[in-house]
């Protein structure tokens, strides 16, 4: 069946209706049967190509698209999606996809699609990230995080469509984590029916923010900063949701989650605090899950003083992580002895632990010709993230800390989170209190996001360290399918960042999720952000 295309005109009439709440007198109020997420942050955008931000991740993601593959989320094995089968070849640089027919795209007020999803809108998707000829690269900025650090456009030497359901991807070299790289929440399928509609329209650039995916639901409506709705996707290719309405209700302050958790004003709440009280309530549950992530304090490498390695060595004997896990975490994480977790199949149990001692933080400080030590700024999160609850917190302990070797901390916590994200992408920090979620549970997706060359570049190193001998380390893992010589070059790159420190580790943490009890479902995975799908409501 053929739709008229909306003129343009109409179109931002009916764009200008969306994205301003044209309904925003209908009453919050939802069914027995619909579910208010309450999330701590706005997303920056509706396409998780696009970003690197675990907010966004969780409101896009999963809610809005689908993948090739995707893990399991009990052992986060590779499983099928889109793709129901794939083959790889011998030397592993041939990688075909046979994906499912039938696969449908959202019919929203301001797209109707004519097709299922279909090989073109697989090579669109890649291509628009890859190809920077690409019309559609440009769109938002020409950044897409997740792929550029992962070196994809170095490692994808094309995707081809052999038929209308067959994709293969031709690799410029075998690579031990292509698979899981493009199983991660970044990797989503986008219609290029839709992008080929804006383009009349002259209205590209919505491709991002009113979003058409193939996930369990579709979107709705968005009031900036305030709320999300999302309705089921009837021809949801694993079946219909039985939820009637998923809200995402943007409640920045984790005690405004709670207040409306135990008012019924939230089904579900991200980083809830007072677990003893939530735990102990009669009609909630409180949930945890050991997460691929780490929170650190990252230096930026390319600014005195954090240019010169013995200074950043000297801050790392400082800082007294076991009294950070206990006031910030409240003991509900593990401390991070690298990048990666001990769950982590690259995990060295025999790289020796980082020694607390001021004492040796002083002389590496006189050694650094820093003996009267110095001032600095320190940029701690304005909001909560699962690899750190309260960056606040921890920048005034550090402050403590650093205090006791003559080094005054100013700690910068004013800007709003975007914005925050945007400056230290463009180094406006000199030191910062982030961390990482991992997309995939491949090891390579620490390293090579946090600390490599390329991500230097396209802002998820911020730290800006960009060391030859690490690279090398880091690519050779990724030539080899070998997991005993991989363990190896990770080994040597962990022992090389505590070397360098170009960040501390300082945590990986659980993370927890408090729910009404009559929300049922699994919804916490280990790898990567919230997932509703299958989830339904008593």
């Amino acid at each position: 069946m053929a739709y008229p295309k909306l003129t343009y005109y109409k179109y931002f009439a009916l764009l200008i209706m969306v994205l301003s709440g044209c309904d925003s007198n209908e009453s919050l109020s939802l069914s027995k049967k619909s579910i208010i997420y309450c999330s701590e942050g706005p997303p920056e955008s509706f396409n998780p190509q696009t970003v690197s931000s675990g907010t966004t991740i969780d409101a896009t993601s999963n809610q809005l698209y689908n993948r090739l593959i995707e893990f399991n989320p009990t052992d986060n094995s590779i499983i099928p999606a889109i793709a129901k089968s794939w083959h790889v070849t011998r030397d592993g640089k041939m990688i075909t996809f046979y994906l499912r027919k039938d696969v449908q795209f959202h019919h929203t007020s301001y797209f109707m699609p004519t097709r299922a999803l279909n090989a073109d809108d697989v090579l669109f998707s890649f291509n628009r990230m890859l190809d920077e000829n690409h019309e559609y690269h440009p769109i938002s900025g020409g950044k897409y995080p997740f792929f550029q650090n992962s070196q994809l456009v170095n490692l994808i030497n094309s995707v081809e469509k052999i038929n209308e359901h067959t994709v293969r991807f031709q690799l410029s070299h075998s690579d031990s984590s292509f698979l899981a790289t493009i199983g991660g929440d970044s990797a989503v399928i986008l219609s290029k029916e839709y992008a080929e509609q804006l383009i009349a329209l002259n209205a590209m650039q919505e491709i991002d923010m009113l979003p058409i995916g193939t996930g369990p639901f579709k979107f709705k409506q968005y009031s900036a900063g305030s709320f999300i709705r999302y309705e089921p996707h009837p021809d949801y290719w694993r079946g219909m949701s039985e939820l009637k309405q998923l809200v995402f209700d943007i409640t920045p302050r984790d005690t405004g989650r709670l207040t409306k958790l135990l008012a019924g004003e939230c089904d579900v709440i991200a980083y809830p605090i007072a677990h003893k009280k939530i735990a102990q309530h009669p009609n909630l549950t409180l949930e945890s899950v050991t997460a691929f992530n780490v929170g650190y304090f990252g230096f930026n490498t390319s600014k005195e003083p954090f240019n010169n390695p013995l200074v950043r060595k000297a801050l790392s004997y400082a800082i007294n992580k076991p009294a950070i896990l206990e006031a910030v975490y409240t003991g509900q994480a593990e401390i991070a002895n690298g990048l990666i977790p001990n769950s982590s199949w690259a995990y060295d149990a025999t790289i020796p632990s980082q020694v607390y001692s001021i004492t040796k933080a002083k002389e590496l400080l006189v050694q650094a010709g820093y003996s009267n030590g110095f001032s600095m700024d320190l940029w701690a999160m304005p909001v909560q993230r699962a690899y750190n609850p309260d960056a606040v917190t921890m920048a005034k302990l550090i402050q403590a800390d650093l205090q006791k070797i003559g080094v005054k901390v100013d700690i910068v916590s004013h800007y709003e989170w975007t914005t925050f994200l945007r400056k230290i992408s463009e180094g406006e920090h000199q030191s910062v209190l982030l961390g990482w979620s991992a997309d995939h549970p491949d090891p390579d997706n620490f390293f090579s996001t946090l600390l490599s060359c390329s991500s230097a570049i396209t802002g998820s190193n911020i730290t800006f360290w960009c060391n030859e001998k690490f690279d090398q380390l880091i690519q050779r893992a990724l030539q080899t399918n070998n997991i005993n010589k991989r363990k190896v070059y990770y080994s040597k790159a962990i022992k090389l960042i505590n070397e360098e420190f170009p960040l501390i580790p300082i945590a990986h943490s659980k993370r927890y999720q408090a729910r009404a009890n009559n929300v049922n479902g699994s919804l916490l995975r280990a790898i990567g952000g919230i997932d509703f799908n299958g989830v339904t409501k008593n």
